[in-house]
C-alpha cells in the first residue's frame, strides 16, 4: 500500500501538549527506537486537539528532531500530515509534523 501524506489544516484547532516528547519505538518487546530515512531518532508527542465545537481528541504526532515542548504548553504543528496505515486487518492514521511552534507565535498562515 502506497502512503500518500494528507495535509492537516490546524488553523481552527487549539492544540495542547499533554505528554512531552519521547523516542518512538519500533517494538516494545525489543526496545528498538524508530528512525527516519536519514537515521535520526523519531520522537512522539501526545497532543490534545480541540475544535471550535469543544470536541477533543488525543493524538500522537511524530517529529524529528526532539522538540523542546513541555506538557501543558499550547502549540501549533508546522507541516502536519497524516498517513493512512493498515496492518493485520487493522488500520488508522499516523501523524507527523516538521516542527512545533508556541501558540500565538507571530507566524503567518502560509508557514503552517
Amino acid at each position: 500500500m502506497r502512503t500518500i501524506p494528507i495535509p492537516v489544516d490546524v488553523s481552527k484547532l487549539q492544540i495542547t501538549c499533554v505528554k512531552a516528547a519521547k523516542p518512538r519505538l519500533v517494538s516494545k518487546e525489543t526496545g528498538e527506537i524508530k528512525r527516519d530515512k536519514d537515521g535520526n531518532t523519531m520522537y512522539e508527542l501526545t497532543l490534545l486537539f480541540e475544535d471550535e465545537f469543544n470536541r477533543m481528541e488525543l493524538v500522537k504526532v511524530s517529529v524529528t528532531p526532539e522538540p523542546q515542548i513541555n506538557a501543558g504548553e499550547e502549540v501549533v504543528p508546522v507541516g502536519l500530515v497524516g498517513f493512512v496505515w493498515e496492518q493485520g486487518g487493522r488500520w488508522g492514521i499516523a501523524y507527523r509534523a516538521q516542527a512545533f511552534i508556541p501558540a500565538g507565535s507571530p507566524r503567518t498562515g502560509a508557514d503552517l
